[in-house]
């Protein structure tokens, strides 16, 4: 059999890898807050955080490539300060996989800081501990769970991400070619040997990711009914 360049694997799960740490601090970040805070458009406020859920991928790609493009807001004043340019990047990749994949995180994590009394970090306080020690103490580990979830998906969404990334990064080998787009591509080239190997790969590693969640989740479980 042909040989295949494994190139397209190292990027997906580069690109994943980094796209998830980014997505977990700033979701866990911004849920916590918002979701101890009632403010007006607060509803608005998170509907726009979760419309990449429900848009399709091309038209998260299109408003990338709106801002992030030479002549976009973004795009222009990164080209004319720092002479850098997003698109057609490994960095429009990236960019691409933040998007779509952080309203898996910031749902999955606002539901874990929801899902228990928040009157126990209010005893906490009392007791003189500043919110800093009550986050890491009480708030963190309840929320544990919650947003192992919202990672694991994170980084799979990130893993899978195809629309976008073809709008903003473009299929580029050996520059922008993630596993979705070494398949899409193989496809249209005829190469059904080449899509074959690479729909296996990702396959495993979603089932892989998702597998491990329900074990864990499972055993977790079974951990605190004893």
């Amino acid at each position: 059999m042909e040989q295949i360049d494994l190139f397209p694997l190292w990027l997906s799960l580069r690109t994943a890898s980094i796209s998830t740490i980014i997505v977990f601090l700033i979701g866990v970040i911004l849920a916590y807050l918002i979701s101890r805070r009632t403010f007006f458009g607060k509803s608005v406020v998170e509907a726009v955080f979760l419309l990449p859920l429900v848009l399709p991928p091309t038209v998260v790609g299109f408003g990338l490539l709106y801002l992030f493009g030479k002549n976009g807001a973004i795009g222009k004043l990164l080209i004319d300060w720092f002479d850098f340019q997003i698109v057609f990047t490994w960095y429009g990749a990236l960019i691409a996989a933040i998007v779509v994949s952080y309203p898996l995180m910031y749902q999955s994590a606002s539901a874990a800081f929801r899902q228990y009394d928040i009157n126990i970090e209010n005893a906490a306080r009392t007791m003189g501990k500043s919110k800093w020690q009550v986050f890491w103490t009480i708030t963190f580990p309840l929320a544990w769970p919650g947003l192992l979830a919202g990672l694991v998906l994170t980084f799979a969404r990130g893993l899978g991400e195809f629309g976008a990334t073809l709008m903003l990064a473009g299929y580029i080998p050996n520059v922008t070619d993630t596993i979705p787009l070494a398949i899409y591509f193989a496809v249209e080239s005829g190469d059904m040997g080449a899509a074959k190997v690479w729909v296996t790969i990702i396959v495993a590693l979603g089932f892989i990711a998702i597998f491990w969640l329900n074990w864990w989740s499972a055993r977790n479980m079974m951990k605190h009914s004893r």
